[in-house]
């Protein structure tokens, strides 16, 4: 089968609504204490994670340098951890306000040339992508250039396990195609998730409703037990590049 090395715009194409589901029934666990100890965890297993990685880190940050124009690493605005109420909104409460959740910059090693966005904007990757260098192609692979984002988890703004961070441009379009997209920001994001260690990463708008579908599962039942399930599972997907290109 051949590929293509153009790489295909983000389709818009709202879902039906027969197949929304209700809001409410989605609710992320709030508990102070666990909230708490699964922080803790987090930065210690990072901190840990930078140190074993480290090395790795290194090789491939050369590697970076040596083998194309541009900068090591990458930084983009991510939409984060939503906080703010859910129920009725107060039109004087900026709280209660869903702007989609608190952004911040992610950082990975770039993995494609500079200025890979223009002239056509913001479009998902695909096999075989021109866009991305030699050296890319293996981190991707082995999803080796989301290791800085270990940082953002020391940093507070990601978690090891929760669902993947979007861009605010991409994520304003998603919450139009998908009613259920915004219930993602009740989690905090994270390096992996429920949703990668089933599905491979996205090409068109239905696999982003699938991986939706399992952020929200995850959401329903996180905990630190379910954190360490999906850690364990995510080594054979990153050893074996399950899902990657």
């Amino acid at each position: 089968m051949q590929f293509s090395d153009v790489a295909r715009p983000i389709p818009i194409a709202h879902e039906p609504a027969p197949h929304r589901a209700s809001r409410a029934k989605v609710r992320a666990k709030s508990n102070h204490a666990d909230e708490t100890i699964q922080r803790i965890v987090n930065v210690v297993l990072a901190a840990i994670g930078l140190i074993l990685a480290a090395p790795l880190m290194v090789v491939f940050a050369i590697l970076v340098k040596l083998t194309s124009p541009g900068p090591i690493f990458y930084s983009q605005a991510r939409v984060g951890l939503d906080r703010r109420r859910t129920g009725p909104a107060n039109a004087y409460d900026r709280r209660a306000r869903d702007l989609g959740g608190r952004p911040f910059m992610i950082f990975k090693f770039r993995t494609m040339r500079v200025n890979a966005e223009q002239p056509n904007g913001a479009v998902w990757a695909s096999k075989r992508d021109a866009r991305v260098t030699s050296v890319g192609q293996v981190m991707r692979k082995y999803r080796i250039d989301e290791l800085p984002q270990l940082i953002n988890v020391i940093r507070g703004e990601m978690n090891i396990v929760g669902p993947r961070p979007e861009r605010p441009s991409i994520f304003s379009r998603l919450c139009d195609d998908i009613e259920e997209y915004p219930l993602r920001q009740r989690a905090r994001p994270g390096i992996t998730g429920w949703a990668q260690v089933n599905q491979a990463y996205d090409t068109s708008i239905d696999d982003v409703r699938n991986k939706v579908r399992y952020d929200l599962e995850y959401i329903e039942r996180q905990g630190l037990a379910e954190d360490f399930m999906i850690m364990a599972r995510t080594v054979p997907v990153m050893i074996f590049r399950r899902g990657g290109w």
